[in-house]
C-alpha cells in the first residue's frame, strides 16, 4: 500500500530548515521514514529568512504562481530544495509575509497578521499542487498553522479537478496552541461565512479558531500519544474543545511520536567525552565526570546520583512543583545539572537555589545543543515532572543513553515509561501521579534507593538502553491510517 501513497506534508516548521519546538523535528523526520517505506511524501514550508541565510540549496521552481487572498489574487514564488536525499520540500517565497527574524512572532507577542500569512501559506500549498498536476492521496496537516486546509478542501477546492478526492488528516500537536483571530479576517481564509462560521464551524465563542476548523473539517484526526489523545477529550487537557473533540472520537487516533537515533545515539555521539553503549556501558562513567567537571560540581559527587532537568523553564513542564523540593532534593546527597530558559521567576528561583548549592547545582539558562547531549549522556537520573505533555522526545532520548527517567504519568510520559519493579526486573524509568511536589520528591527517593544498587541499577538501565523508538514504528501506524483513509475514499 504505501508504494501507491502521495502524501503532501503540510508544516510551519521543519528541522533542520526552522525550528521554534519539537514541530520541527517531527515534521524532518517522520516524511524521511514515510519514503524509506516507499510512500511519496512532499514538504510544503514558507521560506523564512533562517531558511535564506542558511546554506541550503534551493532553486526557483515557480515564479509568481498566483494565491487566493480573500477577494484579491497575491503573486508567490516557490522555490525547491531537499530533506535529506531525495524529498523535494517546496518553499512559499512572499518577502512581505515571511522574510522576517522570527518565525511567529517575538518576546513582546505574536506577528499581527499571522492569520494572513498562514491563511496565505495553505492557499499556496494547495495551488502549488495543482499546478505541479501532483495529486495527493492525503494532505498532511500539522499545528494550527496549517488548520484552515481541511476546511478549504471541504470548501473552496471541493470542486477543484486535482484536489476533489483528496483527504485530510490533522495532528495536534499541543492543544494550548489555538490559532484564534478575530471573525473579521474569516474573508481573507476564503471560507464562506454562512457555510463555514458557525458553532459547529470554525465559530469559537465568536471569533475564528484554526485548531478548531482542522478538528471539525479533517477526515482523521491524530495526536502524538494515545494518552493524549484521551486526555484532550477531558476538561482537564481539553482546553476548551473537548466537547468538540469527544464529538469526533471516532476519527480521533495517538500515534506515538518517533526520536531520531542517528541524532542520539551514545554509540556515535560527538558532542560526548567517550562514546558508548549498552554492550559497553564504561563510557558513561567518563560523560558523567566529564560533566561534573564543566558544570563546576564538586568531584567527590561523582559516585553519587547525578540528576538532570533540560527543559523549558515554565509550568507546563512542571517546574512550579520542582522549585518547591530544590532544596530537598540537594539535602539527599545529589548533584543537580539544569539547562533550559523560560520563565523569568522560575529561572531567578533556580539561579538563587544553584548559590546556596554552590558545586552541587549546575545551571545553563538558554539553549545548547551539545550540551543537553552530554547532561544525557552524563546524568544518572533525568527529570521531567511535566504537567501535560503531548508527546515528550526527552524521555526516549533519556533511555537510549541509560539515563532514568523519572517522568509524571502523562501524555506520552505516560506511554513511553514503565515503572521499575525490583521484584521482576521489569520496567524502565520513575513515574508519579498526583501533581505535586511530595509526590515528585518520593519518586525520587526511591529512585536514589534503586541506585545504590548497582546490579539493579545496571539492569534498569539495560532495559531503558533496549527501547526502540524509532520512526519507522511511527510511521507504519501513520501509513496503516493513510491506507483506511484511502480505502473509505473509494
Amino acid at each position: 500500500m504505501a508504494e501507491n501513497l502521495k502524501v503532501l506534508f503540510l508544516s510551519s516548521e521543519v528541522m533542520p530548515f526552522a525550528k521554534t519546538g519539537g514541530l520541527a523535528d517531527v515534521a524532518g523526520s517522520l516524511p524521511i521514514a514515510l519514503k524509506r517505506a516507499g510512500v511519496d511524501v512532499r514538504l510544503v514550508m514558507p521560506f523564512y529568512r533562517t531558511i535564506k541565510e542558511g546554506a541550503y540549496e534551493n532553486h526557483m521552481l515557480i515564479k509568481d504562481i498566483e494565491i487566493p487572498f480573500g477577494e484579491s489574487i497575491l503573486k508567490a514564488n516557490i522555490f525547491e530544495t531537499l530533506l535529506g536525499a531525495d524529498i523535494p520540500v517546496y518553499l512559499v517565497e512572499r518577502e512581505d509575509m515571511y522574510d522576517r527574524p522570527y518565525l511567529y512572532g517575538n518576546s513582546r507577542g505574536d506577528y499581527y497578521d499571522n492569520m494572513e500569512r498562514f491563511s496565505f501559506f495553505a492557499h499556496a500549498a494547495l495551488r502549488l499542487s495543482q499546478d505541479l498536476g501532483f495529486v495527493p492521496d492525503i494532505v498532511h496537516c500539522n499545528d494550527w498553522q496549517t488548520g484552515i486546509v481541511p476546511a478549504l478542501l471541504k470548501g473552496p477546492y471541493r470542486t477543484s479537478g486535482i484536489l476533489s478526492g483528496t483527504a485530510s488528516l490533522f495532528t495536534i500537536h499541543n492543544m494550548g496552541y489555538q490559532g484564534i483571530f478575530p471573525r473579521e479576517k474569516l474573508p481573507i481564509t476564503g471560507l464562506s461565512e454562512t457555510v463555514f462560521f458557525h458553532p459547529e464551524g470554525v465559530e469559537y465563542w465568536g471569533k475564528i479558531s484554526l485548531l478548531k476548523a482542522a478538528i471539525v473539517y479533517s477526515d482523521v484526526i491524530t495526536t502524538v500519544s494515545p494518552t493524549y489523545a484521551r486526555e484532550i477529550q477531558t476538561p482537564e487537557y481539553g482546553m476548551g474543545m473537548e466537547g468538540i473533540l469527544k464529538g469526533r472520537s471516532r476519527f480521533l487516533y495517538g500515534i506515538l511520536n518517533g526520536v531520531d537515533y542517528n541524532e542520539w545515539d551514545p554509540a556515535k555521539d560527538n558532542y560526548l567525552e567517550s562514546y558508548y553503549s549498552k554492550k559497553l556501558i564504561s563510557g558513561k562513567i567518563r560523560c558523567k565526570e566529564a560533566l561534573i567537571k564543566e558544570m563546576d560540581l564538586d568531584l567527590s559527587l561523582k559516585g553519587q546520583p547525578l540528576l538532570g532537568l533540560i527543559s523549558r523553564l515554565d509550568d507546563q513542564k512542571g517546574l512550579d512543583i520542582l522549585v518547591k523540593t530544590l532544596d530537598d532534593i540537594i539535602d539527599l546527597d545529589v548533584a543537580l545539572v539544569v539547562l533550559g530558559s523560560g520563565d523569568e521567576v522560575i529561572q531567578n528561583t533556580i539561579r538563587e537555589a544553584a548559590e546556596r548549592h554552590r558545586h552541587r547545582m549546575g545551571i545553563y539558562i538558554g539553549f545548547n545543543e551539545p550540551l543537553a547531549h552530554r547532561i544525557m549522556a552524563g546524568t544518572d537520573l533525568l527529570l521531567i515532572p511535566s504537567r501535560y505533555e503531548p508527546c515528550g522526545l526527552t524521555q526516549m532520548y533519556a533511555l537510549k543513553y541509560g539515563t532514568i527517567p523519572v517522568v509524571r504519568a502523562t501524555g506520552g510520559l505516560n506511554d513511553t515509561i514503565e515503572p521499575f519493579d525490583e521484584k521482576t526486573g521489569k520496567g524502565n524509568g520513575f513515574k508519579f501521579g498526583p501533581y505535586e511536589a511530595e509526590t515528585l520528591l518520593n519518586e525520587i527517593k526511591r529512585a536514589i534507593g534503586i541506585f545504590k544498587d548497582k546490579k539493579v541499577w545496571k539492569k534498569l538501565m539495560a532495559n531503558g538502553m533496549s527501547a526502540d523508538f524509532s520512526w519507522d514504528n511511527s510511521a507504519k501506524a501513520y501509513i496503516d491510517l493513510y491506507g483506511s483513509i484511502v480505502e473509505k475514499k473509494l
